[in-house]
């Protein structure tokens, strides 16, 4: 089949590999927060448990891996790879071997599923900043926000399921996604009833609806808060919610990381590391469903969706404007490239 684009680049955030990446690598992930190295050092802790590397690395290259084997089975080859945001290889680097090698059209794929500033805008500026900072001439699109699809679904569905047949009991069902901050929140999405949260209401229940799961089995929850005390995020807590369940004389849960595409640093630390402890020192029986990885069904969604885009498209559809995904920030209203439907045009 013909296809339009010279390379697909994953773009991601990026994570140690060793121990020594790690204080640089918190450095380059709190630019301009003024957050001294004494205070990264201790909120890095958790890295020590994990051989000081993050297991992002990986599960990107297991991504890609199984990407690149259905695109080819649909008849489209071409080199797939990966820029990061916070670590090597970096989105200029991978951007000036791209141009190198000859590409001019590259289309990127961020591991994040819902559309967010944290999630979208913020990659689009990414992209559009290491476009500048190198001078090289790609043409980038973007793809869309993919959540609401049904092979993101379908793989959450078959993890929850497998969590379920684990589970003692009959448990309470948690959904569990990365926090971000209110006014985030509301200025996410391309208007409408597209926050985040409304975003993550409607996948939950859809999942929770395909896996037979009543009403009253199931609620959402969120992990990885960060930033300032005095700023209102989504809430509750994973680790708070969990202590309430306890007293409300619940005994099994099941957490389901559907707002991560794969097992990094916030489901391997927060959810396998911090909630388990809670859940255990609370004496509650937890399981941890699979986040949707190489599952047959979300690949198979993805390479769909590379396949039918065409250049000048984003996500199938030119639906970012320069309003779309804010970062609820004052003043955070200016036209930028990563709300165009290319990331060359402004």
């Amino acid at each position: 089949m013909s296809f339009d684009y010279d390379a697909i680049c994953v773009v991601s955030y990026g994570g140690p590999r060793v121990p020594e990446d790690v204080l640089p690598f918190m450095r380059n992930a709190t630019r301009g927060r003024g957050i001294p190295d004494e205070r990264l050092l201790e909120v890095s802790k958790h890295y020590d448990l994990f051989g000081g590397a993050s297991p992002i690395n990986e599960r990107n290259a297991e991504l890609m891996e199984a990407l690149g084997a259905a695109l080819r089975e649909r008849g489209i080859d071409v080199p797939i790879v990966i820029g990061n945001r916070n670590w090597t290889p970096f989105l200029s680097d991978t951007f000036t071997d791209l141009a190198a090698s000859g590409a001019r059209r590259v289309l990127a794929l961020a591991t994040a599923g819902y559309a967010s500033y944290s999630g979208c805008r913020q990659y689009r500026e990414d992209i559009a900043a290491a476009l500048d900072a190198t001078g090289v001439e790609l043409q980038i699109d973007k793809v869309g926000a993919f959540a609401e699809t049904e092979g993101f679904i379908a793989a959450n569905v078959d993890a929850l399921r497998d969590a379920l047949l684990r589970a003692e009991g009959t448990p309470r069902v948690v959904f569990v996604t990365h926090s971000i901050p209110l006014a985030m929140d509301a200025a996410s999405g391309p208007g409408g009833d597209n926050t985040y949260s409304a975003q993550h209401a409607r996948v939950a229940a859809a999942i929770a609806a395909q896996a037979g799961l009543d009403d009253d089995r199931w609620e959402i929850a969120y992990c990885s808060r960060s930033g300032a005390p005095h700023i209102p995020w989504l809430e509750p807590d994973v680790n708070d919610r969990l202590e309430e369940l306890a007293e409300q004389g619940i005994s099994s849960v099941v957490t389901v990381p559907f707002g991560f595409i794969n097992d990094h640093m916030e489901v391997v630390y927060d959810l396998d590391t911090q909630a388990s402890q809670t859940a255990a020192e609370q004496g509650l029986s937890y399981v941890r469903a699979a986040t949707a990885g190489t599952h047959p069904a979300f690949i198979a969604m993805l390479a769909d969706k590379i396949a039918d885009l065409r250049p000048g498209e984003v996500g199938g559809r030119r639906t970012c404007g320069a309003s779309c995904c804010l970062s609820g920030r004052p003043g955070d209203a200016k036209p930028a490239a990563c709300g165009t439907e290319s990331a060359t045009e402004s």
